[in-house]
């Protein structure tokens, strides 16, 4: 056997290299697999439902705050369990449409699912140092969610609603702001924001509840808005020249018969039974016949066209919780397009839609889209994002919306609307009872739409609202009697100085 210089066989030198190539390769293949799994298949991991990690991570530390007014509507509370903090509310019925709830459990919704990431500390607009803060996986705190409610209008909103089946959207029609967001009944996030069985059974009670408390009616849910719907087919007449004078007769007949029927459209008042009303007059009674015919004269086109200036068919209206969207027929034959000119039909709306109705009439003729976040601001009160008044459309001529303010001032000051006056203030309105169910046989959404300054001025209007009730035990179920005087009670809350 031959012996190397080294004193060392060659079949040593050999399966030694071979050794050594094979721990090389060993290595190589780890360091590939390690990099597989930290850097191309983390996000996968880290999403995964099995990991609790993030979960433990994300309940180690405080929430951001939610905010009215300046002062914070929601909170952080330690619990001594796995995850080391749930969310806290205050006054969390009052607050929960605007907030929603943050659920160990059940997840995120409304302001809490939106402005998820800030909260919790994981948006990148929250990083000091991003490389550093990716390597040492830094927790970054929540940050805050400044939003445009005003709390006095909120409250008078739910006391007005006191628990009835209803909601309340009330806009600053210069901005867009949105002041109040109300929806009833109610619920309290907070009941159910930890992970105990006590928490599982609030949820399990309010899931299985029959009067939806956790339905955010003010958003999500549609109504057909009935006679409130006239103000939108008001500026659609004016807009398309069939009627150029409000206080001048129209050519509306009595009775008028739907188009391509023999069914009369009926109005809910003998003092309608006129032809040739004029416009004013109509809507201070709140004729059907002379707005439906005025509907079918205006034409389909034009009707859409309106409706969609106020945000109708819209459905990523962000604000930024996303509304449901509100519908006006874009094919109907003349007989719906009567019945959808005066909020019948398959015509349905939000509470917040029907007060961009009456913002954009306020703010003669210009609709802003709604906003219900001021600001997002870090801990330590730095502004990541702040949220500008932009306009969604122009919906007529200043010229125009004019001549509606004057009929939505008539309406309070000489017709239905007359529960919405308040001393001192000039406030326009138009109320709605709208049919529902088969055969009509429904309960009436009960309807009003309005907005309000000091008597005398000549700026825009501080505030417009919207109210429904959409289930009431009362004798006298109409929009005048009903969502009327919770309207004013907002809108005294912003006029109050």
């Amino acid at each position: 056997m031959t012996i190397g210089p080294t004193g060392q066989r060659p079949g040593i030198r050999i399966t030694a290299r071979r050794a050594g190539t094979f721990c090389l390769l060993l290595v190589l293949l780890l360091a590939a697999q390690a990099t597989r799994v930290q850097f191309f298949q983390a996000k996968g991991y880290n999403d995964n439902a099995a990991n609790q990690r993030k979960a433990i991570l994300r309940y180690g530390q405080p929430r951001g705050a939610i905010l009215v007014g300046g002062q914070p509507i929601t909170g952080s509370a330690a619990t001594g369990g796995r995850y080391t903090y749930k969310r806290t509310y205050t006054d969390g019925p009052t607050y929960a449409a605007v907030t929603g709830f943050s659920s160990q459990i059940y997840g995120n919704t409304q302001l809490e699912g939106t402005e998820d990431a800030l909260l919790s500390g994981t948006d990148d607009r929250l990083d000091g140092w991003a490389v550093w803060d990716a390597i040492s996986r830094r927790q970054n705190p929540g940050g805050s969610v400044y939003t445009t409610i005003d709390a006095a209008a909120q409250q008078a909103a739910m006391s007005g609603l006191d628990g009835q089946k209803g909601a309340v959207a009330a806009i600053e029609p210069a901005t867009g702001r949105i002041l109040a967001l109300a929806s009833t009944p109610s619920y309290d996030p907070g009941s159910f924001a930890g992970s105990s069985s006590a928490d599982q059974q609030v949820w399990t009670r309010l899931q299985s509840d029959g009067d939806q408390p956790m339905l955010n009616r003010a958003l999500r849910e549609t109504y057909p808005p009935g006679s409130t719907f006239k103000v939108v087919t008001a500026a659609a007449a004016l807009t398309a020249g069939v009627v150029t004078d409000i206080n001048a007769p129209t050519a509306a007949p009595y009775p008028y018969i739907l188009p391509g029927t023999t069914t009369p459209l009926v109005n809910d008042t003998t003092s309608c039974n006129t032809a040739g009303l004029d416009l004013d007059t109509a809507m201070t009674l709140s004729c059907n016949s002379v707005l439906g015919y005025l509907g079918v004269q205006t034409g389909l086109d034009k009707m859409v066209a309106m409706a969609e200036n106020f945000g109708f068919n819209n459905s990523k209206l962000d604000i930024p919780v996303r509304a449901a969207r509100s519908n006006f027929d874009t094919t109907m034959d003349q007989s719906q397009l009567a019945l959808s000119s005066i909020g019948q039909f398959d015509t349905a709306a939000t509470p917040l839609v029907m007060a961009m109705v009456a913002a954009g009439v306020a703010d003669n003729g210009t609709v802003m889209y709604p906003q219900l976040v001021d600001k997002l601001t870090k801990s330590d009160g730095s502004t990541v994002q702040l949220m500008r008044p932009r306009s969604y459309r122009q919906a007529m001529s200043p010229a125009v919306a004019g001549q509606v303010q004057q009929l939505m001032t008539d309406v309070v000051a000489n017709g239905t609307g007359g529960r919405a006056a308040i001393p001192g203030a000039t406030v326009g309105g138009k109320t709605g009872t709208a049919q529902h169910g088969v055969q009509n046989s429904a309960v009436p959404y009960a309807w009003f739409i309005s907005w309000a300054k000091p008597a005398g001025s000549s700026d825009v209007p501080p505030v417009a609202v919207a109210v429904v009730i959409a289930d009431s035990s009362a004798t006298d179920v109409t929009g005048g009697s009903l969502a009327a005087p919770i309207a004013k009670s907002v809108m005294q809350a912003v006029l109050a100085p």
